[in-house]
């Protein structure tokens, strides 16, 4: 059948459209593939020209820079410095053991260090850069860069690493930071990837330790392109890490930088603490030691001399050690008893140098005996018959009560290592942990300071501190994170009655600034600054019934360790009180005589923000006093005195 003309026409249209649109198509398909001919051929000939080579990309994870830590007034306390490293990657470099062997022609590296290199990448995934050498010097690390054809998988890196301007000064605030370890892995649940890195630092011990979250940032990365023998050919492109947050402390420099230096080599440890916001001004332990070995890599001698050293350097002595408080503890024991009406301001107990327990004699420290004592002077004289006394009215539950009330028995929650809660017995915890009933003896020990008290001179800070102001005093190491102010915390009413808080106070002015107190040689004469205080010497041996007949044996015909330990704990001004002071001088015999100086001197030093003027000793000291200042080692600046920020 013939088809019409108009058939005809409109087939052809059809065909017509569809082969325009299938070569459009076509044509299109060849434009495509003739761009990318050419971006392949030409613009990126270099990029495959290197891929037919066998070259990988690899990506590498960038350590961040570890967050600093600085004073209450932004000095430097932990920063970074830069550190000249060399690392191996296995999978790039081949034969490890070789290539480890031509590194150590050309910088130091003894087998024990090729060993543990080898040994590290064994235990790692071969795409993880291992550490063989940090803290080279310059020449060492041209020499390797120059080198760095010959040694395939090696990189030559500049990266950061901690160190501490004021060594000593606050290693047992800050801590230090080390390697990460296998026990340090294991005890998390899933570590940051940036852990695994051999040799990747960690905070280890105090403030490092606990707030290594925020501190160590978080990772960075960058793509490498490696040749076929593991050289580096180019970086690709990186992203930076995060740092890790900016920590200020509440502590002053130039006051911890004092009270180290005035501690010297003491076996001893000091706090000093703002009585209004808490805020710790101060917090040392003596001896101390350079945490920067310890980043650098300690030696076996250098740590056995930390760990055989008989004045333990490498303890916390302000808040992991535990003392009993001596007669610093008088004062819990005198608000216990007012509190509890067993005693009245006016009442005396008469003190013959002695009190009688069955068989037992409970002696006081003045042989001879005080005669009658009133509060104020029980104090003022540190008579402990007239405390055998109230301690026997109150009973161990009231007093332990009140020394948990004033900041005693108490792990306070700082970010430090092995904070210690020290001991508040009662009658139940004697059952529990020792299996006998508590007896009216380890009330009268209890009631000056012995027995199965302790406490430590963070602890008798805070106690101190609440005695001063009546309110719930709580410690604060950290001022701010990231700018970000921490919360000041208590400061509530103890609900402790005020005369009766006055009564105690006027005991501890009397004990510095009356004469006959205990202190008295202590006193400061500056009438702005003038403290409040109290001595404690805290036995650490028996003295049995025949050494008391044949007459005691004095402290310093003892050996060192058998000898007391010396407490005492300030605050001043005695008017307006603005700083807490506790000093604990292992086996420094007495408080009055070695820890009351220290306390004194460390208490003008916060008052005044520097070395206070002379005219605030007594004259008979002032040429002690400048002589002394002359031999202490001094480095930090002075801070302005102390202001409280409490709203």
């Amino acid at each position: 059948m013939r088809r019409s003309p108009k058939d005809t026409a409109e087939s052809a249209r059809k065909i017509t459209r569809r082969a325009l649109l299938l070569g459009t198509a076509q044509t299109a398909v060849i434009a495509v593939l003739g761009l990318r001919m050419h971006e392949m051929q030409v613009d990126q000939a270099d990029n495959f020209r290197l891929l037919a080579e066998e070259n990988r990309i690899n990506i590498r994870l960038i350590p961040p820079a570890r967050g600093l830590i600085h004073d209450r007034n932004g000095a430097l306390i932990a920063g970074n410095e830069q550190n000249y490293r060399v690392v191996i990657t296995r999978e790039d470099a081949g034969d490890v053991e070789e290539v480890l062997h031509r590194l150590a022609r050309l910088i130091p590296l003894t087998p024990e260090d090729i060993e543990r290199t080898l040994a590290e990448a064994r235990k790692h995934s071969a795409f993880v850069p291992i550490t063989v050498a940090d803290r080279l010097d310059w020449e060492d690390f041209s020499r390797i860069a120059v080198n760095a054809p010959a040694l395939p998988g090696v990189t030559p890196e500049v990266g950061l690493s901690r160190f501490y301007p004021m060594k000593g000064d606050f290693t047992h605030v800050v801590g230090y930071v080390g390697p990460a370890s296998d026990y340090d892995l294991a005890r998390m649940e899933n570590p940051d990837p940036l852990l695994l890195i051999p040799r990747f630092q960690i905070g280890k011990l105090g403030l490092e330790a606990k707030l290594e979250d925020r501190l160590r940032g978080s990772a960075g990365t960058k793509r490498i392109e490696v040749n076929a023998v593991g050289r580096v050919m180019r970086e690709l492109d990186r992203q930076e890490g995060q740092q890790g947050a900016r920590v200020q402390l509440t502590c002053d420099m130039g006051l911890q930088n004092y009270m180290q230096a005035r501690l010297g080599e003491e076996s001893a440890a000091a706090v000093a603490m703002d009585v209004e916001t808490g805020d710790i001004l101060g917090i040392v332990s003596s001896p101390s030691y350079d945490p920067n070995m310890f980043v650098r890599g300690i030696s076996g001698p250098e740590y056995r001399a930390l760990m055989e050293h008989d004045h333990r350097p490498m303890a916390n002595k302000a808040v992991q050690g535990t003392y009993p408080p001596g007669s610093t503890f008088k004062m819990v024991v005198a608000l216990a008893a007012l509190e509890a009406g067993v005693i009245s301001p006016e009442e005396t107990v008469y003190c013959r140098g002695h009190t009688e327990l069955g068989n037992r004699r409970f002696h006081c420290w003045k042989r001879g005996g005080h005669g009658s004592m009133g509060l104020i002077e029980s104090l003022q004289h540190s008579c402990d018959v007239y405390y055998y006394e109230i301690a026997q009215r109150v009973g161990i539950e009231k007093i332990s009560e009140m020394g948990r009330r004033l900041g005693m028995g108490i792990a306070h929650d700082l970010p430090m290592s092995a904070v210690a809660e020290g001991l508040m017995p009662t009658k139940d915890w004697k059952v529990t942990n020792r299996g006998v009933d508590w007896q009216v003896g380890d009330t009268f020990n209890s009631g000056i300071g012995q027995g199965f008290v302790l406490a430590s001179p963070l602890q008798l800070a805070v106690m101190t501190a609440r005695v001063a102001t009546g309110r719930a005093i709580v410690p604060r190491l950290v001022r701010s994170i990231d700018g970000v102010e921490e919360p000041i915390l208590g400061g509530e009413s103890l609900g402790l009655d005020e005369n009766q808080l006055r009564l105690v106070r006027r005991g501890m002015h009397a004990v510095v600034n009356a004469r006959g107190g205990t202190a008295y040689g202590a006193r400061v004469v500056d009438d702005a600054m003038v403290m409040a205080g109290k001595s404690g010497t805290s036995q650490v041996r028996n003295i049995t019934a025949a050494e008391r007949a044949a007459g005691v044996v004095s402290n310093d015909q003892l050996p060192w360790n058998r000898r007391d330990h010396a407490l005492f704990v300030s605050y001043g001004p005695y008017e307006a009180p603005r700083v807490a002071v506790s000093v604990v001088v292992e086996h420094g015999s007495g408080g009055s005589g070695v820890a009351g100086p220290i306390a004194r001197d460390v208490l003008l030093q916060a008052l005044s923000g520097g070395l206070p003027p002379l005219t605030a000793y007594p004259e008979n000291q002032r040429d002690k006093i400048e002589e002394q200042r002359s031999l202490m080692p001094l480095i930090a600046p002075d801070a302005g005195p102390v202001t409280s920020t409490r709203a």
